[in-house]
Formats: C-alpha cells, structure tokens, sequence
C-alpha cells in the first residue's frame, strides 16, 4: 500500500526535478531503444533511404543522392549527410556499420530526442515548466514518434528542426523586446537545417503560424513586433545560404533534374493525386489521431474546448497558430501519410498537457471525453491484439512474448482511468507514457524482429551469406524490394527474369541467383536450354507486405 503513494509522489516531482531533460532522455531511451537494431531493414522508403546513405559513405560522393545505378531526386541531402556521418563515426570505432539498418535509424532517433527536449525547453515558455514536462513525456511516446525512430527517414529529424523554430518563434510573439539577435540567429539556422531536410515544409510551418496569427490579431493594424524581433532581413538569406551550396552543387551534377524531380514529380504529384495509392479523404488525420498520439490523444482531445476557451492568452493562440493551419493544410493535400502531421504533434500535445495542469480546467464535454477513452482503449488494446495475432498469421505460432502484450495494455487501462477518476489528469498522462514503454517493447522487441515471414530480404542475405557469395556474385529475380539490396550488399544484381537469372549463373563460376518460384519455369527452361549443371542450396518462404502477396524464393548455384 505504501508503494502507490510513493509513486504518485514521484510522479508529481519529475517535473520539478533538477535534471528533467535527463529524465527525460531516459525515457526516449526506454521507449526507442526496443527493436531499433533487432528490425530488419524495412520497405521501401527506409531501404531507399539508408541505401542511398550507404552508397555515400561506400563511393565518398557526399552530393549526388543515388539508390544503386538510379539517381534518387525526390529528398534533399540532409538526411543522407546525417545518417553518414553517423555511420563514419561508427567505423572509427571499428563497428561494421554500414551493414547495420539501425546505424541508419540513429539519425531518426536522435532527431526525435531533439525534438523531445526542444518541446520541454522551449515550451515552458508557453504553457509552463510541468505542462511542458508532461507534453514532452507524451510527444516521447506518441505511437507515430515511436515508429518514425524506427524508420531510417527524414521525418523525425524534421520535426527536432520545426519545433526548434517554432519553439523560438514562440518567445519572439511572447517577448519580443527580450528576443536577442542569437536567438533569432537560432531560428534561421533551424529553418535552414530544415530546408536541408524535407525542403519548403520546415519554413512552411512558421510561415503559416504568422500568416494566422497576423489576421488573427489584426498584425497589419497594430504592427506585428514579433516579426520584427525575428529579424527576417538578414535571417531569410541566412535560412537560404545553409542550403545554397547543396543546391548549386546538385543542380550541376544532375544537370537540372533534381529540381524537376523534387518539385515537379514529388511535390506537386503529392498534392494533386495520391501519389504511389496513399490517398485519403479530408478528416483521414483527424478520424487517426487517436492512434497515432496514443497514449497522449486522450488529453488533447479534452483540452481542445479549454484552448479555444483561453485563445486570447497569448501562448494558448500562438500554439494553435502553430498547429491549425498546418493540420488544415495537409488536410486539404491529396496524398496522405500518418507522419505529415506530425510537426504539429508538440503544439497539440502542449495544449493538452496545459489543460491537465490547470487547477482552473473546466471538464470535457461528455462525448468529447468519451472519444478520449475510446482513442486510448481501442489503441492500447489493438496494440495487444496485434502482439498476439501477428506471429500467428506470420508464422502460424503464439510466443510467451506475444501473450505479455495482454497485461501490459490492462495495465494501463487500469491505471490510467484509475487516476483520472482522482482528478489527477497530469499524473495521468504522465502514467500513460510511463505504462506505454513494457507494451512497446513486446512489440518491438519480443514480437516484430522474431518474425519470419515479413522479413524475406535479411533472411535471403544470411542464406547467400552462408554461402560464402559476396554481393557482386549474387543475383535476383521476381523480388525487387529494395530491403534486398540493403540486406545482401549495394553490388547486388537485380535481374530481369528467370531466364537473365540462367545466364547470370552461366556467365561466371561462384555465382547465386535467388528465383522467386513464379519465374523458376523459366530459369529452368534457360538453364536446359545452355546445357547449365545447377542446383537449388535453400529456399526461403514468405510474404510481401508490401505487394500483400506470399513468395517462395529459391537460391540456385552452378556445381
């Protein structure tokens, strides 16, 4: 009985601690740290990306962005420099990085803990230091941050640029005769990393930010003194000559393709269609918000009547400026991801946390917080649910690790409610992330790597491997998702058919070429056809999760 007291009271003083950001920190290393080596590259933009990384750090050309022989003009270079930098970093301490798809997601995760941090530092401003503690915590265990650290992009490195500057951009609306010329230094060079990253989206952010706020408070009549302090005469030039020489440089070696790839087959494309079948109705981000911020969604969605209540406060309305415009705009784009919205995670996130530190709040209405409770049951049980079923379909098995899934989410719906109910709402978010770190790494850690099916790629490598081939020897056909060529070497033949697969074998001795079964007949028939000795050395069974279909794929060698 003297432990729930003790807990409470721990709970309570994180915020007020000395040290929050270690704390903090130690929580992003609870949370991500599961499955962040143990998973399997996955496809196809994570493959994609830490292959075109890889091929970096193997060729030393750190301008032109390729994947294999195929230039890759969608992303600018930021990413890329990142992850190789890490991975540069790594090999001097005599790690074989390069081979390592978590050595690629290091980027990510690092980029997410900024973020974290950056949230706490720069929020306290706005809702102050436990509301910005807690929103930090929650933002830490969002589900859609926690996938994104283990996913080798650029979008949670993105989001440590944006709230950086946003968080800036706050103490400058808040406190403009106070916001320094460093400061504002500080808020150029974030856009600029940002520019580095994902191109217009990072600027996009606070340009969309002080549009709103200007009409909201009439900025064109009474001035606009936070604009002032931000200093855009010579900080816009700034934000541009981060990104100027990158630009310059790739504009001459693709000889202008970049920049019709990048905005004209990219951008725009995403906009106007949905591109490569992500399309999604307007409402997709606000009918999935409740799984991606879980455990956190339950108290946005209560504090959002409260913030509309308090918009005149000055940080309440920066923070919604912050966040309605950008959500409304990706709202309106045709192509739709979970992780678009995500710059607006921490301004939301900060909101709900205000409400549940306010000894004044006012309660939800009903069905609002009714949808709060069902955001966090229906996740937290999903998320066992999926546990549990995952290896069964996969791999037709049920393991010890699946079945703690189940405890771990009762767990937290017991707990979570049960402190609610005391009128404790901060304990409760602060409950939730803390509950949410045993069902991640079931997850994470127990269910996802230990699968066999999913992970077709790696398990093919080993099998080549095993073989003693190096990657310039092995060759296949029928499977092209890029995870293959990230899995067994960047030298890694990609071949048309069965019957290219026969003639590869045939070409030189010592070769392997993996035949997905619907092109065996036709490997066959080629290999009778040039008198080709062959044999099969292994096969390997499992399923495309990204075509949605079952493969078989079998290594053949020449005696």
């Amino acid at each position: 009985m003297a432990l729930a007291p003790s807990l409470s009271g721990m709970l309570d003083r994180l915020p007020e601690t000395r040290r929050p950001r270690l704390w903090l920190s130690l929580l992003c290393l609870l949370l991500w740290v599961p499955g962040l080596f143990s998973l399997p590259a996955g496809d196809r933009d994570e493959s994609r990306f830490a292959q075109a990384s890889r091929q970096m750090v193997e060729s030393g050309d750190h301008v032109r962005i390729r994947n294999g022989e195929v230039e890759r003009n969608k992303k600018p270079v930021g990413i890329h420099w990142a992850q190789a930098g890490i991975v540069h970093v790594m090999e001097a301490t005599g790690l074989p990085a390069r081979r390592w798809i978590g050595s690629y997601r290091l980027a990510a995760a690092i980029g997410a803990w900024l973020a974290v941090i950056a949230t706490f530092s720069l929020g306290r401003g706005l809702v102050g230091r436990r509301a910005a503690f807690l929103a930090s915590a929650l933002l830490a265990a969002s589900l859609l941050l926690v996938a994104e650290t283990h996913i080798a992009k650029t979008d949670a490195a993105l989001l440590a640029a944006i709230v950086a500057a946003m968080g800036l951009m706050g103490r400058a609306y808040l406190s403009p005769a106070g916001f320094s010329p460093r400061a504002a230094l500080g808020f150029w060079l974030a856009l600029g990393a940002g520019v580095l990253l994902k191109g217009p989206i990072a600027p996009m952010v606070p340009l969309l930010a002080g549009l709103t706020l200007c009409a909201a408070d009439r900025g064109w009549r009474a001035g606009m003194p936070w604009l002032r302090a931000l200093r855009p005469g010579w900080g816009i030039p700034l934000m541009i000559a981060c990104a100027l020489p990158w630009l310059v440089a790739i504009g001459i070696a693709t000889e202008g393709r970049f920049f019709t790839q990048a905005l004209g087959d990219d951008l725009l494309n995403k906009v106007g269609s949905g591109e490569e079948a992500h399309w999604g109705p307007p409402g997709y981000y606000l009918l999935t918000f409740g799984i991606a911020a879980f455990p956190g969604a339950f108290l946005v969605l209560r504090g959002l009547p409260h913030a509309w209540g308090a918009r005149m406060r000055p940080g309440t309305r920066f923070l919604l400026a912050w966040a309605a415009p950008t959500w409304l705009l990706f709202e309106a784009v045709a192509t739709k991801l979970p992780h678009y919205v995500l710059p607006a995670y921490p301004a939301l996130l900060l909101l709900g946390a205000a409400w549940a530190c306010d000894p004044l709040r006012r309660p939800a209405p009903r069905w609002l917080a009714w949808l709060g409770w069902a955001a966090l049951f229906g996740t937290a049980l999903g998320l066992a649910g999926l546990a549990v079923a995952l290896p069964l379909l996969a791999d037709g098995r049920v393991g010890l690790a699946s079945l703690l899934a189940i405890p771990f989410a009762a767990a937290l719906l017991w707990a979570v409610p049960h402190v609610a109910r005391t009128g404790e709402w901060a304990r409760a978010g602060l409950s939730a992330a803390l509950l949410a770190v045993p069902l991640y790494w079931v997850l994470l850690e127990g269910v996802l790597p230990r699968l066999a099916a999913p992970w077709v790629s790696s398990r093919v490598a080993a099998l080549v491997a095993a073989e003693g081939v190096p990657a310039e020897r092995f060759g296949i056909t029928g499977f092209h998702e890029p995870s293959v060529v990230f899995e067994a070497g960047t030298a890694t033949r990609l071949l048309g058919d069965g019957a290219a697969a026969a003639r590869f074998l045939r070409a030189e001795p010592g070769r392997v070429a993996a035949v997905e079964a619907r092109e065996v007949p036709r490997f066959e028939a080629e290999a009778n056809a040039l008198g080709l000795p062959h044999h099969a050395v292994a096969r390997v069974e499992g399923f495309n999760y990204v075509r949605g279909r079952h493969v078989a794929i079998v290594l053949f060698r020449t005696p």
